[in-house]
């Protein structure tokens, strides 16, 4: 039995945000703003307010969120929201934002804290205050997912929540919102899609439905991240890229992440490495890692982007595959962790913490090969100062 959540509504289209006024004042009395400081200065979160004084909403607002969202981000966004008698939430903003909205949503109703659902160790019984997703980056596809990724400042871990009363209500995609996302951020999070999506679609938890969604999302990607980096006004990429990125949202979310996300967390959790770039880190070689088990879905997937692939063999295939996403990355100019700036001596230190963290997380039992604890801390080690030159040969 296969099943596909996606939000209650999708609202699509350039100038699309404008909708946030009618949707808010039809879910509630009262919205909650849940964004971060780059979105308030660039004049998103203005807007939004704007809109909604248009709507005759009333509202109040958190813009506090940062890079990475942390249960103290959560629990001070909450306090707001709670004394305000806020009963309808939007989250402006890229994948952070969005996520610490969801975290306040579903608390405002349930007990105990965030960290109190980790690993479905407690579901959300009550149902969330609903919650307007509006991305402000084609990245994360947190707009469409029922996942959060919030990090427990305690204990140094990014903690992934995946259940059911986590996706918005309703989720508006303006590709205009993504225009002003510097050529950095369009990289990493556009390489964070492309990572949702090839995940998504080798997971040992696929299904037909996210397949075609993965591979449609792929196939987006690459034809026009590369434009989008280059031209950040080039709208056609940017309109492209959020609906492949809202697409592979909806397909990781209902299949599953797999061994890059596992490993993914723990290097933004210690090192506060931005979740897009400390994928984009990895994928080239986690995908090594990975061929030989998935070679006909990496073949797949290698002869959608290039046709001529279509008479050599699938070992062949994957290989070309591996080659594009390393070329992709050099064009993009992702740094490796050496060239990003974490230390060795501490990357050394963590490296074991954090591939326990990785294998906690759950996400790598998902991949077509499963790593052992030292084969991921192998794998930290090849992806510290992984060179994308370096030429993939089939073993």
């Amino acid at each position: 039995m296969y099943e596909l959540l996606v939000p209650n509504r999708v609202i699509y289209g350039c100038e699309t945000f404008h909708e946030v006024g009618r949707q808010a004042k039809a879910l509630g009395s009262k919205a909650f703003i849940v964004s971060d400081p780059v979105m308030e200065n660039i004049g998103l979160v203005a807007r939004c307010e704007h809109y909604l004084q248009e709507a005759g909403v009333p509202f109040a607002k958190y813009t506090r969120v940062d890079k990475e969202p942390t249960d103290v981000h959560v629990n001070e966004a909450l306090d707001v929201c709670r004394s305000e008698r806020c009963d309808v939430i939007i989250a402006v903003g890229g994948g952070s934002s969005i996520d610490a909205a969801k975290a306040v949503a579903v608390m405002m109703t349930n007990e105990g804290t965030i960290s109190d659902y980790v690993g479905n160790a407690r579901m959300f019984t009550k149902k969330p205050v609903p919650l307007i997703a509006i991305p402000t980056t084609a990245g994360t596809g947190s707009e469409v997912t029922k996942v959060t990724v919030i990090i427990d400042t305690k204990t140094d871990v990014k903690m992934m929540i995946s259940q059911p009363a986590l996706l918005p209500a309703v989720a508006i995609v303006d590709p205009l919102l993504t225009v002003s996302c510097p050529p950095s951020v369009t990289a990493a999070t556009g390489v964070d899609a492309l990572c949702h999506a090839i995940e998504a679609y080798i997971s040992r938890r696929a299904h037909p439905v996210t397949n075609v969604l993965a591979l449609s999302a792929i196939e987006a990607i690459i034809g026009h991240l590369r434009r989008a980096y280059e031209n950040g006004q080039d709208i056609e990429a940017r309109e492209k890229m959020a609906i492949a990125a809202m697409k592979a949202g909806m397909a990781f979310s209902n299949a599953s992440v797999t061994l890059v996300h596992g490993m993914s967390r723990p290097i933004g959790a210690l090192f506060h490495v931005p979740h897009g770039v400390s994928n984009a880190m990895l994928l080239p070689g986690v995908l090594e890692f990975t061929k030989d088990s998935a070679r006909e879905r990496l073949a797949v997937i290698a002869r959608l982007i290039n046709p001529q692939l279509k008479d050599v063999s699938d070992a062949e295939a994957a290989d070309a595959l591996v080659e594009e996403v390393k070329q992709l990355c050099r064009d993009l100019h992702i740094p490796n962790m050496k060239t990003w700036g974490i230390d060795k001596a501490a990357f050394d230190k963590a490296v074991d913490k954090m591939a326990a963290d990785a294998l906690a997380s759950g996400s790598p039992a998902n991949n077509p090969r499963v790593p052992t604890h030292e084969e991921i801390v192998t794998l930290y080690h090849y992806c510290y100062d992984y060179q994308y030159n370096t030429k993939t040969v089939s073993s």
